[in-house]
Parts: structure tokens; C-alpha cells; sequence
């Protein structure tokens, strides 16, 4: 095995590296190629150079969905993840404390499946269920019972000022329950003796969720904010079927990829749409690299 170690590694990641290579980097490629023509699909394409990126710096749409981005890249990870740390905290070590070992509010193996269930169900079905949830008359659920009690409808997705943040609620219901198992299992990790030590200090629990749970969950924090940060620069699926006309009311739940979408597949200019993917590309990798950066601290070790 030890001679032959670099055959032996090799057959395993032939396969894997080779399908990356032609499903991943190859479409990747053909964007940045396609991004510099004038390509709509039935003629064959014109190199143009940047000129698809010029016409982005002065295109309002774009500058509105960019715009979107920025709210929900500010929204989504912190709401989302305030959100699943109060609930994991109460259900790792929101409970009594039994035989000197801090334990969760009882039924916490329940509350976990409960919480997760969205993940199992399609972005899609997700999307169909909130559209009965918004619905602006008697058959909606919120506004069914705001008319059953004589209050006015809600216009959640048709008022431009509460359609984006409707749909910043959805993306939010959708994601909690996995970063609360997530951050349940980061600290299921921690061992229960520090937790028993600060108490015998005289520790509350609003102390040991600042100066003991954060600090030593803090790696699994950084890597929910970028995940939740590129899920920021999706939110196709939500936006395409629960928004008015894709993006409306007015452009006001646009995002990239129904930009995209909208020039590639309604007006059939595939080089403008690739050039606003690989605008896109770039906006994900940078946040992804910046929030790594400044989000770096040394270790805690326990």
C-alpha cells in the first residue's frame, strides 16, 4: 500500500475530479466565453469583449436585484442564525441541571425533528405553502383571520414595501431548523464541566451563552454566515414562484437570478445573462472570501 499510494489515490479521484471537471468548471468556463458575446441562441454568437459588462454598470435592473442582495445578505444569516442559537442553546442546555450535567427543555429530540422538517421538503412546495400563507383575502391564512377579527388584509407580496421582507420571512423558515441542528451539535461538543464550572462561579444563562456557547461555537458560526450569505445569492426558487410577475410588485423582490433567468430564457440574450452570472460568480466569491477573513480569531481550545 505504501508504494503504491499514488495509484491507489488516483483511481479513487479519476472518477470524481472528472465529473467536477465536466458538470462544475466546464459550464463555468463556457460562461465567462459566452459573457463576451452577443449570443441569443439561434445565431451564432459575435465577440463583443466587455461590452456586456458595460451594459450592466448602467442597467437599473441589475442595480436593483444587486441592491436586494445587499438587504438579504444582511437579513438572512443574522435572523436566521439569532434565531436557530436561542433555540439550540434551549435545547442543549436551556434545561435543569441533573447530576451536575446541564441538560435541554424536555422533549428536545422532538422539538429538533420538528425543527428540521423544512429541510426535507422542496424549495418549490415551500414557496406553494406561503402563497396560501400571504393569500390577501379570506382564504390566506394570516389575513383569514385578521377579516375573521375586523382588521384590514395585509398586502404581503402586492405592497412593494413588505413584499421582500414576506419573502425574507420565507427563506428564514425555510433555513432555521437546520442551523439549530447544526448549532446543537456544535454544542453537544462542548463538554458539560465547563458549563458546570461557570455556574459554580456564579454563572446565569444569559453568561453562559456569551462567554461560553459563542466563543467556542464560534467556527460553526462563520461557516452558517456563508453558507446563509450564498444562499443570499440564490433565492431563485422563493422569489420565481412566490413573488408577482418574478421579482414584482415593480421589481421589488428581484434578485440576480431571475435577472438572469429573465434575459437568458424570456428575452433570449444568453451573452448579457452569462455576463450577469459571472457578475454574480464574483459577488459569492468575494463575500465568501471577505467574510472569512474578517471573521478569522484563533482558536478556542476546550
Amino acid at each position: 500500500m505504501r508504494h503504491g499510494k499514488y495509484p491507489f489515490v488516483v483511481g479513487f479521484l479519476a472518477a470524481p475530479v472528472t465529473l467536477y471537471l465536466v458538470f462544475v468548471i466546464a459550464p463555468y468556463a463556457q460562461a465567462f466565453q459566452i459573457s463576451m458575446t452577443d449570443w441569443r441562441g439561434l445565431s451564432a454568437p459575435n465577440w463583443v469583449g466587455l461590452d456586456n459588462f458595460r451594459r450592466l454598470l448602467d442597467d437599473a435592473d441589475f442595480w436593483k436585484a444587486v441592491q436586494h442582495h445587499g438587504v438579504l445578505l444582511l437579513a438572512l444569516p443574522l435572523i436566521t442564525i439569532v434565531i436557530a442559537l436561542f433555540f439550540a442553546f434551549l435545547l442543549n442546555v436551556g434545561g435543569k441541571s441533573i447530576g451536575g450535567q446541564r441538560q435541554g427543555v424536555w422533549g428536545a429530540k422532538f422539538y429538533r425533528v420538528v425543527f428540521f422538517f423544512p429541510q426535507v421538503l422542496a424549495v418549490a412546495i415551500i414557496a406553494v405553502l406561503f402563497q396560501m400563507v400571504y393569500r390577501p383575502n379570506e382564504s390566506g391564512l394570516i389575513n383569514g383571520v385578521l377579516m375573521k377579527i375586523g382588521l384590514d388584509p395585509i398586502l404581503f407580496l402586492i405592497n412593494p414595501n413588505l413584499a421582500l421582507w414576506s419573502i425574507i420571512g420565507v427563506l428564514v423558515w425555510q433555513a432555521v431548523g437546520f442551523y439549530v441542528v447544526l448549532f446543537s451539535a456544535g454544542m453537544a461538543s462542548i463538554p458539560g464541566e465547563i458549563y458546570e464550572a461557570a455556574e459554580m462561579d456564579g454563572a446565569t444563562r444569559v453568561t453562559l451563552f456569551f462567554r461560553v456557547t459563542l466563543p467556542l461555537l464560534w467556527d460553526t458560526l462563520q461557516v452558517a454566515w456563508v453558507y446563509l450569505g450564498i444562499a443570499a445569492f440564490d433565492a431563485f426558487a422563493i422569489v420565481a414562484v412566490l413573488s408577482v410577475d418574478g421579482g414584482g410588485p415593480d421589481g421589488a423582490t428581484t434578485v440576480l437570478a431571475m435577472e438572469i433567468y429573465r434575459n437568458a430564457f424570456v428575452y433570449s440574450k444568453y451573452g448579457y445573462a452569462s455576463a450577469m452570472g459571472v457578475a454574480l460568480f464574483f459577488l459569492t466569491i468575494t463575500f465568501a472570501a471577505l467574510t472569512l477573513r474578517l471573521t478569522k480569531r484563533e482558536s478556542v481550545e476546550y
